[in-house]
């Protein structure tokens, strides 16, 4: 049985799930995203689309609106690995606005990925590949870890990290697990390597924990090998981030059984928007939260200049629908509609949004792909011909005709 039929069958054949990363300028981390998206489709057998919250496409608004007409439950799982600002306010506004703006739909959402077994094992693992490039073992040596996080301004996002370090130490052979922050909060990564070298470990292995390859990354191996040279009786280096191991899977499965069972568990007693904290009075209370949920989406809005504010989101040339119903989806829909999608991606000339719809009427002779404002459908879509009609159609204006199934 296939993961459609099993999904079929367990009765979510009306429900879909719509993962939100927060978005970056560099296209690789987004494509992190949307791989994950679509290995959670595989697991759990229902639609699962990628939205981020700036930088990328699509927005949430526009996803949810992607996914709106083909189904009539969404469950928004977020991809953010400890509950701060985005989690407790800017990702709870676009859904309450899109609940307001459609009254058939439901909308759950969902909580980040915070605390889990599955993500101390994948730690753990990351930590040994480590330690085998230096060719040290805990069980033997005397080896530190260094778990360094993003850092954030909300101290529960922050006590989250050293109760992930802490969790990695337990019932594991390393010396110590120290929590350290490349930004925005103390100790520093710096600060921490060097406490760590009066203490004269064998090894020191640090830990980027984060999701994607990228700036923050960067900074985090290019400190661990600094110290490395720093200190020479000290083995040092850094392992790689959280990447798109299965893993992650288990974690965002449990976040979307938690959010549409509407058992999702938030820590609002050490929620600086919820009780008062010394050092952050000035942010306790709901209105404050939804003030400035409302003021950061608006300084995404689009902008008279793109080069200069990558944040604008202005109307596509083309919309492309594809059906994903369930005659199509049987008839590989879901690979037509990812090809599209990424060859829509790799072109410099397709302005065009890509997105799913419901039945097109035509059970049958799908998969089904509708060109709009061109009024062209396409029927009998393999994912092969995916790349023709972006390079085709959408890059150049020149109709498929052994593709064409009618044309309104």
């Amino acid at each position: 049985m296939t993961a459609s039929e099993r999904a079929t069958a367990a009765g979510l054949d009306d429900e879909a799930v719509l993962l939100v990363g927060h978005g970056s300028r560099r296209e690789k981390s987004n494509e992190q995203v949307r791989t994950l998206a679509a290995d959670l489709e595989g697991r759990l057998g229902i639609p699962v689309d990628a939205g981020f919250l700036e930088l990328a496409e699509p927005s949430i608004p526009d996803a949810i609106t992607g996914l709106a007409g083909t189904v009539s439950q969404i469950t928004v799982v977020q991809l953010s690995l400890f509950a701060a600002s985005h989690v407790k306010t800017d990702v709870p506004l676009a859904v309450q606005q899109a609940r307001a703006e459609y009254d058939d739909l439901t909308l759950n959402n969902g909580a980040h990925l915070g605390v889990h077994p599955a993500i101390v094992d994948l730690l753990d693992d990351r930590a040994a590949a480590v330690e085998a490039e230096l060719g040290v073992d805990r069980e033997t040596d005397d080896v530190a870890v260094v778990l360094c996080a993003r850092g954030s301004s909300d101290p529960d996002a922050n006590g989250d990290a050293h109760k992930l370090a802490r969790l990695l130490y337990e019932g594991r052979a390393f010396s110590r697990v120290e929590t350290t922050f490349i930004g925005v909060t103390e100790p520093t990564l710096e600060e921490t390597l060097h406490a760590l070298a009066k203490q004269r470990p064998d090894a020191v292995v640090v830990l980027p924990y984060m999701l994607g390859d990228g700036v923050l990354t960067g900074r985090v191996r290019d400190g661990a090998d600094e110290f490395d040279e720093e200190y020479p009786y000290v083995s040092a280096a850094a392992g790689d981030p959280l990447g798109t191991d299965t893993r992650l899977l288990d974690v965002l499965g449990d976040r979307w059984q938690e959010a549409r069972t509407d058992s999702v568990d938030m820590s609002c007693d050490t929620c600086k928007y919820k009780v008062e904290l010394d050092g952050y009075e000035e942010d306790q209370g709901g209105a404050r939260a939804m003030l400035r949920a409302l003021t950061h989406q608006a300084e995404h809005r689009d902008r008279d200049d793109v080069d200069d504010e990558p944040h604008v989101h202005d109307a596509p040339e083309t919309h492309v629908a594809v059906c994903t119903n369930q005659t199509c989806a049987a008839d590989g829909a879901p690979a037509v509609l990812e090809r599209l999608r990424q060859a829509a991606r790799d072109s410099e000339a397709c302005d065009a949004r890509i997105t799913r719809s419901s039945c097109l009427g035509r059970c049958g002779e799908g998969p089904m792909v509708a060109v709009y404002p061109d009024g062209i459908w396409y029927g009998g879509v393999s994912d092969d011909d995916a790349e023709e009609i972006v390079s085709s159609h959408l890059d150049r204006g020149r109709i498929v005709s052994d593709l064409v199934d009618q044309t309104l």
